[in-house]
């Protein structure tokens, strides 16, 4: 069947499922609005969450899309696709605010099912145009209010408190815009993941930073209590990253290496993850190349269509869309039977991004 792609206000194609519904909806997403859903930020937004199959899933909400949202069914055309669908229920912590008067909703959000995320520091010194990445929204969301710039460990360890609690999380993330430092942001990550497991021991966190300028602040961060870690480069291709990623490209792939084989050092083998984006116009057979290479490394290669969503460069400067539902399931596919043979899956991952697979459909896969 012939997928025909247009242009939608949100930057979404529209077309007709093609091969697999779980695909098409990670593209396409769906028309509806989950109670628990994310706009603008760091990483793909735009976004409600729920469960499908009894697996997590970050849809992007997209009114152009032919997919309907109609209480725990999946409509196509009017009729139910057939996936086992539910809508994440909103957070009784959302309701919650600090001594200052600040919401917990503003610290740290619900993604997928069990999963509280927060951007520890929500500014970025990429953000200025030329150097931004062309998918990222990170202050978009402090433009609007819609969080604060830096997060207290405090404040975060009152809001995950609260979330295990009254929600029954049962992991953490945490991620941060790069900062000036030579450690680009992660002692203040050591700092929040510290603080959060003075109170909750036992609660599997996630990391996520750009490689740090002496890498024993990996050791650092471990020492905390984080015991995943994203260190995430999206492409492995230098001119998609000199294209897509201006001021992140400055940082050599040299260094993420280095990065990851300390990371596994320390963490261990299937705790490191990196995102690989699909549709930023790399050759998919040198996607799934590089994600064999990071496999035998012991590095989980998180593979994710690229989801444009407005308040990006990539949307608003140049109109770029997602990928086709036949290139996602071609590379997601040979990533997710890489991963099966070298006995890596995402959900072996204590917390993190591989292990809530919410945004990517290498779980649906297998992987």
């Amino acid at each position: 069947m012939s997928d025909v792609r247009l242009q939608t206000p949100t930057g979404l194609r529209s077309s007709r499922p093609t091969r697999n519904h779980r695909v098409d909806l990670a593209l396409l997403g769906i028309r509806g609005t989950p109670p628990v859903r994310r706009t603008a930020g760091a990483g793909p937004s735009d976004d409600g969450h729920v469960s499908i199959d009894g697996l997590g899933a970050a849809l992007p909400r997209n009114p152009s899309s032919p997919y309907v949202l109609d209480g725990d069914r999946v409509l196509f055309d009017g009729d139910d696709i057939g996936l086992d669908i539910a809508a994440i229920a909103r957070p009784a912590f959302y309701d919650l605010t600090t001594d200052d008067g600040v919401p917990y909703e503003k610290l740290a959000k619900l993604h997928g099912r069990g999963v509280l995320a927060t951007t520890v520091v929500q500014t970025c010194i990429r953000y200025d145009e030329s150097q931004r990445c062309r998918f990222c929204s990170i202050e978009e969301s402090l433009r609007s209010g819609a969080t604060v710039a830096v997060k207290k460990p405090a404040d975060l360890a009152a809001v995950a408190e609260a979330a295990v609690r009254l929600d029954g999380i049962t992991q953490m993330v945490m991620t941060t815009g790069t900062s000036a430092g030579r450690d680009r942001g992660a002692l203040h990550l050591a700092r929040c993941v510290r603080a959060v497991r003075a109170v909750l021991p036992d609660l599997p966190i996630q990391v996520q930073c750009e490689p740090p300028g002496d890498l024993a602040t990996l050791t650092e961060l471990y020492d905390a209590g984080a015991r995943s870690i994203g260190i995430h480069v999206e492409s492995l291709d230098e001119d998609v990253r000199r294209r897509w990623m201006p001021g992140k490209a400055s940082v050599s792939l040299d260094e993420y290496r280095a990065a990851w084989a300390e990371a596994v050092r320390v963490f261990g083998r299937n705790q490191v993850s990196t995102y690989l984006l699909v549709g930023l116009g790399e050759d998919p057979d040198e996607v799934v190349r590089g994600a064999t290479e990071l496999i035998a490394m012991g590095v989980y290669p998180f593979v994710v269509p690229f989801r444009p969503h407005p308040g990006t460069l990539a949307v608003d400067v140049d109109g770029a869309g997602a990928p086709s539902a036949e290139l996602l399931t071609d590379v997601s596919t040979r990533v997710a039977a890489a991963l099966v043979d070298a006995d890596m899956l995402g959900t072996d991952q204590k917390a993190g991004c591989a292990a809530c697979g919410a945004c990517s459909v290498l779980q649906t896969m297998g992987g």
